[in-house]
């Protein structure tokens, strides 16, 4: 079994367990207060361009999560675009989808900032405003019946290297750390066998997290082995 499966395996496998519980028992039934999702602004700089490493975060545009929507901070002119997602941009279905604990730095490359970006905002600004996670899911599929998110680019791919991540309260390796070095990559929706993905020793692996969520795209995590500095990252 490939070590990437092993990660997407203990991510799905620690959500199905915890998923026994009754809803009164969720972890994170709803939203917590804005401020603990917020970071100091130099702070989160920092994390989100160690997304990617410095050869790409240093000429990137840098945006921090404000009070209505990420906002830009660092002007950039490489075209990648790099932030720290909130557990909101998990599936609607993930029992963390409020953890107030989640610090996801991701550089999304040019294809991925015209095209995957705007849906990360479409839920930022909606959280924001106050909605339910029922109502913000609505939303989204309004949106894409409506056709009003952009189709994914061919290219679109995203770095998730940065080593002061905190992506899951579930433990992601065999030492239980709470992140994991990878890339991500987006297609529309494709059979995982063109890409060789959830087979034996293939380190390609398709999230089926978001497989229930209405945006129609395919997600594929490569594990690099490496954080955005050059040093080691677990595999396993």
């Amino acid at each position: 079994m490939g070590a990437a499966l092993i990660f997407v395996l203990a991510i799905v496998i620690g959500s199905a367990l915890c998923a026994c519980a009754q809803d009164a028992k969720a972890p994170y039934p709803s939203m917590a207060p804005l401020d603990q999702y917020l970071m100091d602004r130099n702070a989160e700089i920092a994390l989100a361009r160690s997304a990617a490493p410095e050869s790409i975060s240093r000429d990137a545009t840098i945006m921090v999560l404000g009070r209505r929507n990420y906002e830009p901070a660092v002007e950039g002119n490489n075209g990648f675009i790099c932030i720290v997602e909130r557990a909101w941009t998990s599936p609607f279905d993930s029992r963390e989808y409020w953890n107030p604990k989640n610090r996801s730095p991701i550089c999304y490359n040019p294809p991925a900032a015209r095209s995957i970006l705007p849906i990360t905002s479409m839920r930022t600004e909606l959280v924001l405003e106050g909605l339910s996670k029922e109502q913000i899911r609505e939303r989204a599929k309004a949106a894409v019946d409506r056709k009003e998110i952009p189709p994914v680019e061919p290219g679109a791919m995203c770095y998730m290297m940065g080593k002061g991540g905190y992506l899951s309260d579930n433990g992601l390796t065999a030492d239980g750390a709470h992140n994991m070095a990878h890339l991500m990559f987006f297609t529309p929706p494709i059979d995982p066998a063109e890409w060789g993905a959830n087979m034996d020793k293939s380190p390609v692996v398709l999230d089926p997290r978001h497989k229930s969520d209405p945006e129609p795209n395919n997600v594929f995590m490569v594990l690099t082995g490496t954080w955005s500095d050059g040093t080691p990252a677990p595999l396993n």
